[in-house]
């Protein structure tokens, strides 16, 4: 039987989330993988004991560039786990030591698009799948978009990668046509626009 849903009354501005730490009795790296390693928890929660497991993540950083005609830069490529080449924003993991957020979006932009930018602002984070894993990841909007000094030598997936500018707009429409799939480009374009239009 399940128990009912505790009904309460919240206002707009107190609608977040709520940091919750249960005691973890003890945690494993059950998989130790090349980019991030799986992990199994034990919590102690309620009156008794649950086992979660999922990818220990190191976190990750997407770009949002916008021009100066209020077009988006998506790049296309491979993504084996969903045998898809996908349209996505320039983003990439915090897997630089002690690295800043924004200093690694500013480095993914050059290494994915051969771009800078010189206004930075982060425009929203997520969770990208909370119940699986623990990557948070913050997306930045860049304006002011000008041509690095250099090309970056890309390779494996990112050697073919496809760059396009496109408007915002036909962005927005396509992930709510159901044509792009991403989840973190359609959270940075629908939020973008979001942004431009208060």
């Amino acid at each position: 039987m399940s128990r009912p849903m505790t009904e309460t009354s919240i206002t707009a501005s107190e609608l977040r989330d709520e940091p919750f730490e249960p005691e973890v009795v003890s945690s494993d790296v059950v998989y130790k993988g090349w980019v991030w390693d799986v992990r199994s928890d034990h919590v102690a929660y309620g009156d008794g004991e649950i086992i979660r497991e999922y990818v220990d993540h190191t976190g990750a950083v997407a770009v949002l560039a916008l021009d100066d005609d209020g077009r988006v830069l998506l790049i296309q490529q491979y993504r084996h786990p969903i045998r898809h080449r996908d349209w996505e924003l320039p983003a990439g993991l915090l897997d630089v030591e002690g690295e800043d957020p924004l200093a690694a979006a500013q480095r993914e932009l050059a290494e994915e698009a051969d771009l800078t930018a010189r206004d930075w602002q982060l425009l929203v984070s997520t969770w990208t799948t909370p119940g699986g894993n623990s990557e948070l990841i913050r997306i930045y909007l860049a304006t002011g978009i000008e041509e690095a000094s250099s090309a970056y030598a890309r390779e494996d997936e990112e050697a073919d990668i496809r760059v396009e500018w496109i408007p915002l707009s036909d962005a927005v429409d396509a992930v709510l046509e159901g044509r792009l799939h991403n989840g973190i480009l359609s959270l940075g374009v629908l939020a973008a626009e979001r942004r431009l239009r208060d």
